[in-house]
């Protein structure tokens, strides 16, 4: 194992000024339209697809063919630098793509995970399935069932997800459900559906308070029945798992929470975006808007908000690239995914609240892009694990105690 360095190396540096130039040309002029539409921005996913940045190859590349484990935080923070919701649509079939790999066999990552993404001209979607209607951070409380029927070697799934990013609207939907109710979280596994199954249908779509070029809906799952060989993993594999439960022995980890926590640091990648736009957005107003004669920023009230700020920023982004960098050694040891994911999504929040401070009154207009950056950092503190469960994992790795 090597040692960190938050040194990137010349094509981290080379993929840095390609994503923010992307970010800079394409994103950045259409993020207004898209979040007063609420839509999918379909021609946006499409010029990153031309470009290779929609795919599943640069996917690959950045979650497997990295060892230093921040070529995807780099590539990330750019994206959402851009704008939250339409990187949210270009990076939501990863949380699929990541699902499959998290849980799937060799043979299943490869044939599956292509069709998340499809190709420029040809794009397919990926979603990733877990929270419910009554149980988004407990786990333990998914309702959703997969039963198996031996006759026909098929699972047939029935339940309702929530909060899903391109519920409804993807080709690929990964399913969390529940196998052995009486074992609680340690009962799940995951499934692939496949496009066009019949049973599978989008429930409400949500408007939301941010990211809204993301499209987030309801997942219903009425007898939908999919091939045995659907189930990632192999049958096997989950009877023994199962059994091994059943006997007071340990299993492995469950299947929602593989997913997330391998995604923690990529979604305190996409936290630092937001509040990074914000800070340089109110760094450079601060510098040109004048007031008593003299540009704001000459007031400490104003300077020192904006150093606070720079502080944060650079804060959490050294604890998101060592958590990035140790998920590629030796893995977390005290939950450094979920502080890394904890410390940005405060950052994201509080930073673009103080960027509106800073503008004033047109901070808190639609004519001017921060308001939509704090619409947008909330749900850092939200999704793929809220605050208090992070806070939760954190207290549980450094006591050793099933604090509760």
């Amino acid at each position: 194992m090597g040692d960190f360095s938050m040194e990137l190396n010349g094509d981290q540096l080379q993929l840095q000024e390609w994503v923010h130039q992307f970010s800079e040309d394409v994103i950045r002029p259409a993020a207004e339209e898209w979040d007063e539409r609420e839509e999918f921005p379909f021609p946006i996913v499409e010029q990153a697809a031309e470009v290779g940045l929609y795919s599943w190859e640069f996917l690959a590349n950045g979650m497997m063919g990295d060892k230093t484990g921040l070529t995807l935080p780099v590539a990330i923070e750019e994206l959402f630098w851009g704008d939250a919701g339409i990187g949210m649509a270009i990076m939501g079939s990863g949380l699929a793509a990541a699902g499959i790999l998290a849980s799937g066999t060799q043979e299943q990552v490869l044939e599956w995970v292509p069709q998340c993404y499809g190709e420029a001209g040809d794009l397919k979607i990926g979603a990733f399935c877990a929270s419910e209607p009554d149980a988004g951070s407990d786990v333990g409380g998914y309702r959703t069932r997969a039963v198996y029927d031996e006759a026909t070697d098929e699972w047939v799934l029935n339940g309702t997800k929530a909060w899903i990013t391109n519920g409804g609207l993807a080709d690929i939907h990964v399913v969390v459900a529940v196998v052995e109710p009486e074992l609680k979280s340690r009962g799940h596994a995951s499934f692939i559906v496949p496009p066009n199954t019949p049973g599978l249908s989008q429930g409400q779509k949500y408007k939301k308070h941010g990211i809204k070029a993301s499209h987030t809906a309801e997942v219903v799952l009425e007898d939908v029945r999919i091939p045995g060989s659907c189930l990632l993993g192999t049958k096997e594999k989950l009877d023994e798992r199962i059994a091994r439960v059943k006997e007071g022995k340990s299993g492995n980890a469950q299947a929602a929470m593989q997913t997330f926590e391998a995604t923690r640091p990529a979604v305190a990648a996409q936290a630092i975006g937001v509040a990074r736009a914000a800070y340089e957005y109110a760094l450079e107003y601060a510098k040109e808007r004048e007031a008593f004669g003299k540009p704001i920023i000459m007031n400490q009230g104003i300077s020192f908000m904006l150093a606070d700020m720079a502080v944060e920023i650079e804060a959490a982004r050294m604890l998101t690239w060592r958590a990035a960098w140790l998920g590629k050694q030796q893995g977390f040891k005290n939950a450094e995914g979920s502080m890394a994911k904890l410390k940005a999504g405060r950052v994201a929040t509080w930073v673009t609240e103080r960027a509106i401070q800073i503008l004033g009154g047109y901070g808190y207009v639609r004519e001017y892009p921060v308001e939509r950056w704090h619409r947008d950092a909330k749900i850092h503190d939200i999704f793929e694990g809220t605050e208090q469960i992070q806070q939760l994992v954190i207290s549980r790795a450094i006591s050793g105690l099933r604090i509760e």
